[in-house]
C-alpha cells in the first residue's frame, strides 16, 4: 500500500472546488477537455488552490508531516524524483490537492473518456 493511498484529508473540500470548477465550462469544452484527458491538468494545474505564505500552513494543519510524505511518495513513484520543495507550504498544499484531484477525476464515472 502506498503512503498516498489514504487520500481522505479534505477530500470533500476538494472535491466541493472540482465541482465548482467544471461549472466554469460549458458542456462542449468540457466534454472536450474529458476527451483529451485534459480536465484533471486544466482544473488541478493550471493555477493555485491556495496562494500565500502561511495560507498552506493554515490549510495543512496537523497534517502537513503526514502530507509531506504523500507528496514526496507519489511525486518519487511518478516522476522517479521530487520535484516539488517540501519546505514551502504552498508548494505542498497545492501538490497534495492536485493529487487528491487525480484521484477524484480517476473515481467519478462522469469523467470517463469515450
Amino acid at each position: 500500500m502506498a503512503y498516498y493511498d489514504d487520500l481522505t484529508y479534505k477530500r470533500d473540500e476538494i472535491k466541493k472546488y472540482l465541482n465548482d470548477s467544471i461549472k466554469d465550462y460549458d458542456k462542449k469544452e468540457l466534454k472536450r477537455l474529458i476527451k483529451d484527458g485534459e480536465l484533471h491538468n486544466e482544473i488541478f494545474n493550471t493555477g493555485y488552490y491556495v496562494a500565500y505564505r502561511g495560507e498552506g500552513s493554515e490549510w495543512l494543519g496537523d497534517q502537513a508531516f503526514e502530507i509531506i510524505g504523500i507528496v514526496r511518495e507519489y511525486e518519487q513513484d511518478n516522476f522517479g524524483e521530487v520535484t516539488t520543495d517540501l519546505s514551502d507550504d504552498v508548494a505542498v498544499t497545492n501538490m497534495y490537492v492536485y493529487i487528491v484531484g487525480e484521484d477524484l477525476i480517476n473515481e467519478d464515472p462522469r469523467f470517463e473518456r469515450d
